[in-house]
């Protein structure tokens, strides 16, 4: 399935965009207009869906970064189990002008709005417009860390990974990196229902946006009213 945000209905019964909540691992690989793979997304809060991404180059800008900055486009594509080897092989440093898709032995999918591409094997994908770079000091030798925040304008969802309209976690099984060389991947999920919470509150948590509009309709009808 494909929708854009704020534009196109999505048809689900809750937002897709609540994957951003897996997103405990966050660990993904953005594309760029060079064809090469990178790392570490975190989905932020809010509508439109924006996310960010932070690179550490030594004594240079990360590629992905640069060319999301000149092109104004990226993509990012979710790093799955499947996928553990071309998301390990696409943190080699290598030259400029690469083509990571083909070292990684991954497919290239042509976005939808974006020209940039996709990892065709990686269920969940999201096309993005750049938004700004925060760009942080580091410490010798790492250089510098830059944050990228884009705007998803565009998602991409594998219907085989959808359950009763909601993203199955279980079944994209999602990777994360932790500490030294190790990773860990998610194979089964657990729901936990804050307590005290308002009705408007947790149907955000759970993306119903159907009843997210009924409700703003109905503030706007209740301010209208005063």
């Amino acid at each position: 399935m494909f929708y854009e945000p704020g534009v196109t209905e999505h048809g689900l019964p809750h937002d897709p965009f609540k994957v951003r909540k897996s997103l405990v691992v966050d660990l993904l690989i953005p594309a760029d207009m060079d064809s090469r793979p990178a790392w570490f997304l975190v989905p932020l809060g809010g509508f439109p869906p924006r996310i960010k991404k932070g690179n550490t180059a030594t004594g240079a800008r990360k590629d992905t970064v640069v060319n999301a900055e000149e092109t104004g486009t990226f993509v990012w594509n979710l790093a799955t189990w499947d996928l553990r080897e071309a998301v390990n092989i696409s943190a080699e440093q290598t030259p400029y002008g690469t083509d990571e898709f083909e070292l990684c032995n991954i497919t290239k999918e042509q976005a939808t709005i974006v020209d940039v591409p996709m990892v065709k094997e990686s269920p969940v994908k999201f096309e993005c417009e750049y938004h700004t770079t925060v760009r942080l000091p580091g410490n010798p030798p790492m250089g510098t860390v830059d944050i990228v925040i884009g705007k998803v304008i565009g998602v991409h969802i594998a219907d085989e990974v959808l359950t009763d309209g909601l993203l199955d976690i279980k079944k994209t099984q999602p990777i994360a990196r932790c500490g030294y060389y190790q990773y860990t991947v998610v194979r089964d999920t657990f729901e936990m229902i804050i307590p005290n919470m308002s009705a408007d509150v947790l149907y955000g948590l759970e993306g119903n946006a159907a009843r997210n509009r009924q409700k703003n309709e109905e503030n706007e009808e209740s301010s209208s009213n005063q």
